[in-house]
């Protein structure tokens, strides 16, 4: 007969495991449809009569950040498989938690880059820049800058996830004796 103790560490590894894998598949499905939203943006208009297109690949920074969502859906999706493994072993090394944690630091840095970026071209894209003579282009482009704008809520999802995994491995891998 198995004693309480053990129960209870078992039960507690359970249910980091199906945390873990929960918290990673939203983050690899919000990240990955952020990528997706972005890659399919574009959008053709008349400004003063001339046709003008609006894409994501026009943009360096929406570049970066369609990239860094799908690196990070690409390696979340990784880290799940590993975590999957994790989970059906009852004894794991304390160390791998800590290769999580650096994994999961990572993506939350990548996310908050592209998050930021995109958020900043976004803006200038909103509302101009009178000071450097950018104007506003959203009121062209509005079906393009509505769907970078889901497209950066989704990434912002992803990282608010993955900042939530950085901290549930980051105490996970507290365990490691030195």
């Amino acid at each position: 007969m198995e004693k309480p103790h053990t129960i209870r560490i078992l039960k507690t590894h359970k249910s980091f495991i199906l945390t873990q894998i929960s918290l990673r598949f939203l983050a690899a499905a919000s990240t990955l449809a952020a990528t997706w939203i972005t890659f399919t943006s574009k959008q053709t208009t008349l400004v003063f009569g001339i046709q003008i297109d609006a894409r994501y690949s026009y943009s360096p920074t929406f570049k970066f950040f369609a990239y860094a969502n799908l690196i990070a859906s690409a390696f979340t999706f990784l880290s799940l498989f590993f975590v999957f493994v994790l989970g059906n072993k009852p004894a794991v090394d304390p160390t791998h938690y800590f290769y999580i944690f650096l994994h999961d630091l990572i993506m939350t840095v990548l996310l908050m880059g592209g998050c930021a970026a995109a958020t900043a071209i976004g803006y200038v894209g909103k509302y101009g820049n009178s000071h450097s003579g950018w104007v506003a282009i959203c009121g062209y482009f509005g079906k393009f800058c509505n769907r970078i704008t889901a497209a950066s809520l989704l990434s912002y999802f992803g990282f608010l996830l993955y900042l939530l995994l950085t901290v549930i491995s980051a105490n996970k891998s507290r365990q490691i004796q030195v």
